[in-house]
């Protein structure tokens, strides 16, 4: 049990969360900026190649922290703890921690670090997940969209934003709807995310038992691996011969263990997350594996694909791999013929996103014609619209001194022009997140945009 000392210095930290442009950033800026007394580490994430958001929210005395790989529920839950525990190194500069998360992201995986790892949760306490709803387009994705009703279902408080774009009456038949899934959270009506701030920070929301009742195996970790196996190895090369599967690639890492009990197995699950949350070495047939804290991913390019796996020492090796290898008919071998493993664990996988949702992310540098620009943007929503989730970003427009930042959401467009761009290099940072987008074709009409476009 904690003591009082224990329990007076733990670290708050509000996980916020929503679909994508429901108004996270709008929300963010608002608790950088508001007299809430509170001294704020951000860790954000940004869905997409091009992060844009450390330039759309406003300065602020607090620290932000950006990644920009991936969602954090999935790709850099290994980031994640890594980031907090180098965070909790410089204690005495901040005193409350916001997670933002993309619009992709489960908060489930993201709540469920601070429980599942002893260090955060001596250190750690997490007070509560907001979730913003975009009043004006949720309907298009409450049903087929499994981020949505999980964003929804794990709320400890739902911000119902953007009802000026809405008739009351709807906006009703939504907080019905929301309430029929989430009974326990509070509900709040909000223009423009704007909203006391002793709502959404200090809330003391978070409910264990109520996060159990929606999902029992809250408390089991989601792992960026599927299956792992130990086996005892002779030094010499060893090869895993691969058939064909369903993913034309396999992340896999080694490493060696002390044994093949449970407790060595626990004591090197930390160490193999970190590792997946590495950039991998892409590997093809007959290309060399070997231990150590190094992400590998085998391309299934050849019928079949034959890894090597180089034994300098021999002893216990434990294998971690993305999918269970019985997909693709695998066999372990050295030349005295197969080998199984001694001990195997299958884990319960991260959440699969929609593979129809994409990100494309263009940076220019140079100066836009406003209205080829206009032209373009009014083209696309218009033919696009539908598919087109969420746009971002910062133009550089020819004629004018001040930065254009500008937000979309499917059809609905708003920009304003922002601080001067000064001495700072004049560019173009902008990001489209939605389903089936063309990335060429968003490129090329792009750049026709620019001033010197005909001779590029």
């Amino acid at each position: 049990m904690a003591t009082e000392s224990q329990v007076r210095n733990t670290v708050p930290v509000t996980v916020l969360t929503g679909f994508l442009g429901s108004g996270k950033t709008t929300l963010l800026n608002r608790i950088l900026t508001e007299n809430h007394g509170k001294r704020i580490a951000v860790i954000e994430n940004e869905f997409g190649e091009v992060g844009v958001d450390q330039d759309l929210v406003i300065g602020a005395e607090e620290e932000i922290f950006e990644m920009n790989n991936g969602c954090i529920c999935c790709t850099v839950r290994g980031d994640l703890i890594r980031i907090l525990g180098n965070l909790m190194k410089r204690r005495d500069a901040f005193d409350y921690i916001m997670i933002e998360t993309t619009g992709m992201a489960d908060p489930g995986p993201v709540a469920q670090t601070f429980f599942v790892d002893d260090e955060m949760r001596d250190r750690l306490k997490l007070d509560g997940i907001v979730t913003i709803v975009d009043t004006k387009h949720v309907w298009q994705h409450l049903d087929d969209s499994d981020e949505v009703r999980e964003q929804i279902a794990f709320a400890d408080v739902i911000l119902l934003n953007k009802i000026d774009l809405v008739a009351a009456d709807e906006v009703d038949q939504l907080e019905a709807r929301i309430k029929s899934m989430n009974a326990a959270a509070k509900v709040y009506r909000t223009e423009n995310a704007a909203i006391d701030m002793d709502r959404v920070l200090n809330i003391g929301g978070f409910d264990l038992d109520r996060a159990l009742d929606v999902d029992p195996a809250f408390l089991e970790p989601e792992y960026p691996f599927e299956w792992s196996g130990t086996y005892w190895l002779e030094p010499g090369t060893w090869t895993w011969t691969f058939q064909p599967g369903e993913d034309p690639t396999m992340d896999i890492s080694v490493h060696p263990i002390a044994g093949v009990d449970d407790g060595a197995l626990e004591s090197r699950l930390m160490d193999a997350v970190l590792t997946f949350s590495d950039e991998p070495v892409k590997l093809v047939t007959n290309q060399t594996m070997k231990p150590g804290d190094q992400l590998y991913q085998v391309q299934f390019v050849e019928e079949p694909s034959i890894c090597a796996v180089e034994i300098e020492t021999p002893g216990f090796y434990v294998f971690f791999s993305e999918h269970h290898p019985n997909e693709f008919d695998a066999v372990f071998a050295d030349e005295n013929g197969s080998v199984e493993a001694l001990h195997t664990r299958e884990y319960k996988p991260d959440h699969e996103h929609d593979e129809a949702v994409t990100s494309v992310g263009i940076t220019e540098a140079g100066d836009l014609d406003l209205d080829r620009f206009n032209a373009w943007l009014r083209d696309l929503l218009m033919n696009q619209g539908p598919d087109i989730f969420r746009m971002k970003g910062i133009l550089s427009i020819q004629d004018f001194p001040e930065r254009f930042v500008f937000q979309g959401v499917h059809m609905l467009f708003d920009g304003r022009p922002d601080r001067p761009w000064g001495d700072e290099p004049r560019r173009n940072s902008l990001i489209f997140i939605g389903r089936n987008l063309d990335e060429d074709g968003l490129r090329e009409g792009f750049r026709k945009c620019l001033v010197d476009a005909d001779a590029r």
